[in-house]
């Protein structure tokens, strides 16, 4: 049995997040603190993402006054509480082979220190010393104590609602070690 380990390369590695909300949507960047994968026979079959959650970037708002406001609100704790939990991640706990290339990952994500099980779809391109996986990966962030202007836990919300569902689109490189 052959076990390779491949960590992620944070340079060459993207984490694009979407917020969404009854009025538009708000999209932004979070860095990878580290990472690996690992692979069994050629198979995927494990790792970890650590992800900075002090490391929040919002794209959308050109305003720099506004931009740092929200920033400053992303890292509340009405969101991410960045002060307390600097790191969020996802322990891969199983893996089932969808076809060559696709993967259903299942894991644990953590949090604000709060722990849930999640699953998506990775695509994983393997050659014999780096990788590229691209996958989408949607939260619910009230699962997390996010509760700000949910309509779960807030009524008459009207077009002020953020819907609880955010996506994390990912585009990582890995590199045997």
């Amino acid at each position: 049995m052959e076990t390779q380990n491949f960590k992620i390369a944070n340079a060459q590695s993207s984490v694009n997040w979407i917020g969404k909300k009854v009025t538009g949507s708000h999209n932004g960047t979070i860095n990878i603190e580290e990472g690996n994968f690992t692979f069994t026979n050629g198979d995927l079959t494990g790792g970890k993402v650590v992800i900075d959650t002090t490391s929040i970037v919002i794209l959308d708002v050109t305003d720099p006054a506004t931009n740092q406001q929200f920033a400053g609100h992303l890292a509340s704790d009405d969101f991410f509480s960045t002060d307390k939990f600097k790191t969020a991640f996802l322990d891969i706990t199983s893996v089932s082979k969808q076809s060559s290339d696709n993967y259903f990952v299942e894991g644990n994500l953590t949090i604000k220190a709060i722990t849930h099980p999640i699953g998506f779809n990775l695509a994983v391109n393997k050659n014999s010393d780096d990788l590229k996986a691209f996958g989408k990966i949607i939260i619910d962030r009230t699962k997390y104590d996010m509760k700000f202007r949910s309509g779960n836990f807030f009524t008459n919300l009207g077009d002020t609602l953020i819907y609880n569902e955010f996506e994390l689109d990912v585009d990582l490189t890995a590199k045997l070690t």
